[in-house]
């Protein structure tokens, strides 16, 4: 089959339309096309009012061979690619220990799903609960002001990644198609088949709690095990006569011990007493940047209409999302993060007495909302106010959590001001139109002093900018809600480049989002398959 990109037809483009593009692009009668399949579609909004699908199709034809010689030079026709999966190792009869994956977010979901699929029965330990009684916990928080330190957002069966709009698209370069195995297990659990084509695929929140539960369910039926409620309190480290560290298991908090010289690291980025730990036991920690800010709430009705003009409501196009960049003259950058189209803005703590947002949304993205992490970048430099060495960066986490729970009255709920509030340095008294979304509730007040001065003064600076790209983006209605902490993790767990192992500890597999090496549930995944398989050829070497 031949693979063509790039085909653009009009947003209500007939039929028939779509198979007279590629034997018009390809310059042959409709009868020299057998057959054709939609690979990916999206859309280009660059021009409001004049939206165009952009096609990627793979077909087949009488004469390939020659076609494809007759557009040797078209960089858009080119013979399709083969994104099946290949298992590099399959398990041997005999094998000394099990390998070991520690967390069950997107990324040890899925390397533990490669590594029962290949044979090695691998043994899952996730500090939460199973999803759905995680999810009651959660709601826990939200309803009731209550908090289960072991289970809520961040920790739990399926990871951070299940309370979120469950995007599945990422800028990543992915040349073995891995990203397509990924979406692939997640139609066979239950997501819409539409995500292997759109091009900005989303599963959105329950359809996510079922899934993980789906993958649960494929793991074990091929022999692997998952532990809930099992938090690690040690690693179990060996030094041998060259001075080299290699991992021997892991030591649990109900006193069990567990042995491998395998262990998968895939914890989500709120790890914060994992991370300790490992820098307590020797392993090569460094911090690294990541961004805060707070959540933005526009009606999704302005954003629509911002974006898609007459357009809006296009049952094809959906609730419109966007990403916005403003760069700085200080050389700080304010960005648009994980906008969840007709979503709400979520309690998102894992510690007693602070307090952190997040977004999340429906696969419907139906709620009346419109939500976006709005960010500026920090890096380690940033951290040193708040402490020294690899965990400065939660420090300063914790830090201004901790004040958004005073600011919010201590009681969960979140510090809120009205955009035009925040522009102007005016508290805020009272809600315009914009009625914000997080549970358990805000508190209305002046967010100047929520975030470091130079986060408030970026933000205050871009916000304006951003109203040249969204009409309406600087709405005084507007909501920002407080504070946004958790967009990456503040710490990187070094890995070697080929054989993915900690550079200091042999046998120890750093991976996902938590580690450092992801962002996002199909980067996080991706990782967790790379890592699998880099245990895979360890174990059979």
């Amino acid at each position: 089959m031949l693979r063509l990109t790039d085909l653009k037809l009009p947003l209500d483009h007939a039929e028939e339309a779509l198979p007279a593009a590629i034997c018009a692009k390809l310059g042959i009668a409709r009868a020299a096309l057998r057959s054709f399949r939609v690979a990916r579609r999206g859309y280009d909004a660059r021009k409001r009012g004049h939206i165009a699908l952009i096609y990627t199709v793979d077909v087949e034809l009488a004469d390939e061979p020659a076609l494809l010689a007759r557009h040797a030079d078209d960089r858009h026709v080119q013979v399709t690619p083969d994104t099946g999966y290949h298992f590099v190792a399959r398990a041997p009869e005999q094998f000394e220990h099990r390998p070991i994956v520690i967390g069950f977010g997107p990324c040890g979901i899925f390397a533990a799903l490669i590594l029962a699929q290949s044979g090695f029965r691998p043994i899952v330990l996730e500090r939460g609960k199973a999803v759905r009684e995680r999810t009651r916990d959660t709601w826990d928080l939200w309803r009731k002001r209550e908090l289960h330190p072991d289970s809520n957002v961040q920790f739990g069966e399926g990871g951070a990644g299940t309370f979120s709009d469950g995007k599945l698209h990422s800028q990543i370069r992915d040349p073995l198609h891995h990203g397509r195995k990924v979406l692939e297990e997640f139609v066979k659990a239950g997501a819409p088949e539409e995500i292997l084509t759109v091009s900005k695929p989303h599963i959105g929140t329950f359809r996510l709690v079922t899934m993980v539960q789906s993958l649960r369910a494929s793991i074990e039926a091929l022999g692997g095990e998952i532990r809930f409620g099992a938090r690690v309190d040690d690693l179990l480290v060996d030094t041998d006569a060259r001075g080299e560290r290699h991992v021997r298991g892991v030591h649990l908090t109900d006193g069990s011990t567990l042995r491998s010289d395998h262990v998968v690291l895939a914890p989500g980025h709120s790890a914060r007493e994992l991370f300790a730990l490992l820098a307590a036991r020797g392993v090569h920690l460094e911090a690294k940047p990541f961004s805060i800010g707070f959540r933005i709430e526009h009606p999704q009705s302005l954003i629509d209409h911002a974006r898609f003009g007459p357009q809006a409501g296009n049952p094809i196009l959906g609730a419109a999302d966007y990403h916005l960049v403003h760069h700085l003259g200080t050389g700080r950058s304010v960005y648009s993060f994980c906008m969840c189209p007709g979503g709400t803005v979520v309690a998102a703590t894992s510690e007693p007495e602070r307090v952190v947002t997040n977004g999340m949304s429906q696969y419907s993205r139906s709620e009346r909302n419109a939500n976006a992490a709005i960010v500026c970048d920090i890096a380690p430099a940033d951290y040193a106010a708040y402490g020294s060495g690899p965990l400065a960066g939660i420090a300063l986490q914790r830090h201004w959590e901790s004040h958004a729970y005073q600011l919010g009255g201590g009681d969960y709920s979140a510090p809120a001001q009205r955009v035009g509030d925040f522009l102007a340095g005016r508290a805020t008294r009272a809600l315009g139109d914009v009625v914000p979304s997080y549970q358990p509730g805000v508190q209305l007040t002046d967010l100047s002093t929520a975030l470091p001065d130079y986060a408030i003064a970026a933000i205050r600076a871009a916000i304006p900018a951003f109203e040249r790209q969204i009409r309406g983006y600087s709405l005084p209605d507007a909501m920002l809600t407080g504070v946004e902490t958790r967009t990456s993790s503040p710490v990187r767990i070094r890995r070697n480049d080929g054989d993915l192992q900690s550079v200091n500890t042999h046998g120890l597999y750093p991976a996902g989002e938590g580690a450092g090496y992801a962002g996002g549930i199909l980067s996080a995944a991706v990782d967790g398959i790379r890592v699998a398989e880099a245990v895979a050829l360890a174990i059979t070497a």
